[in-house]
């Protein structure tokens, strides 16, 4: 099963089992829309009690987690979901797991490599690239440098302006 990473748990909060939690979606409320969530390394689903927002992170209580003790030993570990409870994104919008690994070429057909990563640059986001020698090149996410995604054929197409893949 493939899992979608969601938050990051950063350490406990309090005594009755809260956990804080920095969001790794973009849609804070996207966790008011799931009923459980597991946590990375454990094999069981974690039904969620309570979420409160908060300006930097999230503190997260799950049923029949109501001591800080239960909880200790998920700090670091990441909140993951399946398949099955991936949102329906809009169009020309796309998971950041769907991105990484697919082969990049520009328009004229050169190979340039795989995105390796994907770096939160303020508003947009920057696909890292990495060629077979090595070599990163970093493209901005935005229409006029990547006219076309495809996920079907696991390719991505650049329109590289002078100066930016050398």
């Amino acid at each position: 099963m493939k899992y979608i990473k969601v938050g990051k748990i950063l350490n406990t909060h309090g005594i009755k089992g809260e956990v804080k939690v920095l969001s790794l979606t973009d849609y804070d409320e996207r966790f008011e829309e799931l009923e459980w969530i597991y946590i990375e390394g454990v094999e069981k689903k974690f039904y969620i009690n309570s979420i409160k927002y908060r300006p930097k992170n999230l503190l997260i209580s799950f049923k029949d987690y109501d001591d800080i003790n239960q909880v200790e030993k998920f700090k670091g570990k990441y909140l993951l979901i399946d398949e099955s409870q991936k949102r329906v994104l809009a169009e020309d919008t796309y998971y950041i797991s769907d991105i990484i690994g697919l082969e990049v070429y520009t328009a004229e057909e050169e190979y340039l490599g795989k995105v390796v990563d994907i770096l939160q640059a303020g508003s947009s986001e920057v696909y890292v690239i990495k060629n077979q020698q090595g070599k990163e090149v970093m493209i901005p996410a935005v229409k006029e440098f990547i006219p076309e995604i495809s996920l079907e054929t696991g390719r991505i197409i650049v329109k590289p302006i002078e100066g930016m893949i050398e």
